[in-house]
């Protein structure tokens, strides 16, 4: 249980960090669209666009895509070797900004006044999929933790109960002799932490090292076209350490919530008793 719990978690923190460094790169860069239309000079517009967002406050870097590169964006939905010399392909014009203070919405304005057929897109839907998505991702982990931590606390209370069963003799001495609830309820939470311990950090060792070595392979795989791929989605493919300390503080949760679930047991089964 420790071991699937601790890959949650570490699935939950490794999409909520490459969502949060989708959204950082997409907020650092705006593009401008001049689109094309008859009697419109749109590499004119594409000049007077680039002039504008480099006079723009907070913009660092400002770069016009060639018409080449503006027609291979419609590659993935029109095939390629078409001839795109006939069809109004829009121009591109990639902005980065440089800090939080830039004046997009004077960008925007000025782009409306001076250059027809201009617009100027933040991307804002994409990063509100983005945060979406990541706390979507979140939330669901965090319910699979729960239901991992109940069922955790029902096979400790049926084993609690079962261990109970076996030294019912022993439990009746105890009684016999003056024990308290108390003292009989520690020996088995001292039993049961131990055990909880143990297992947790078994489960949670294996994750950590899975993770650990999955991290490892993937930066092996660096400029091959499935370590790409898995570095745009995933970053570096690890949970950094933030990760791996709740790994840590997983395994102590499970071995507390072992122990109080068999005292807990244990109290309420002599009560049932006496």
């Amino acid at each position: 249980m420790t071991f699937l719990a601790a890959m949650t978690t570490g699935a939950v923190t490794l999409v909520s960090e490459a969502a949060s460094g989708w959204q950082t790169d997409v907020a650092r860069e705006v593009s401008i669209q001049i689109k094309p239309a008859t009697g419109r000079d749109v590499d004119a517009g594409v000049d007077k666009a680039v002039a504008l967002a480099k006079a723009a406050r907070g913009v660092s870097d400002v770069r016009a895509m060639t018409r080449e590169e503006s027609a291979n964006l419609l590659e993935p939905w029109l095939g390629s070797g078409l001839t795109m010399t006939d069809l109004p392909v829009p121009r591109m014009v990639v902005v980065k900004l440089g800090n939080d203070t830039a004046d997009l919405d004077g960008l925007r304005s000025a782009l409306a006044r001076e250059v027809p057929g201009a617009t100027l897109d933040d991307h804002r839907g994409w990063i509100s999929r983005m945060r979406t998505m990541a706390n979507s991702a979140v939330a669901i982990g965090v319910i699979v933790l729960i239901l991992m931590i109940a069922a955790t606390m029902l096979s400790v209370s049926f084993a609690t109960r079962g261990a109970m069963a076996a030294n019912r003799s022993v439990i009746e001495v105890l009684h016999f002799v003056g024990a308290k609830n108390s003292y009989i309820a520690t020996h088995f939470q001292r039993h049961f932490l131990v055990l909880g311990f143990e297992g947790g950090v078994i489960g949670g060792g294996a994750a950590i090292v899975l993770f650990a070595m999955t991290g490892l392979v993937m930066r092996g795989l660096g400029g091959t076209a499935m370590g790409d791929q898995t570095a745009a989605l995933f970053g570096g493919f690890t949970i950094g350490w933030l990760g791996y300390g709740a790994m840590i503080g997983l395994v102590v949760l499970i071995a507390a919530v072992t122990a109080l679930t068999s005292r807990r047991t244990v109290n309420r089964t002599l009560a049932m008793i006496d």
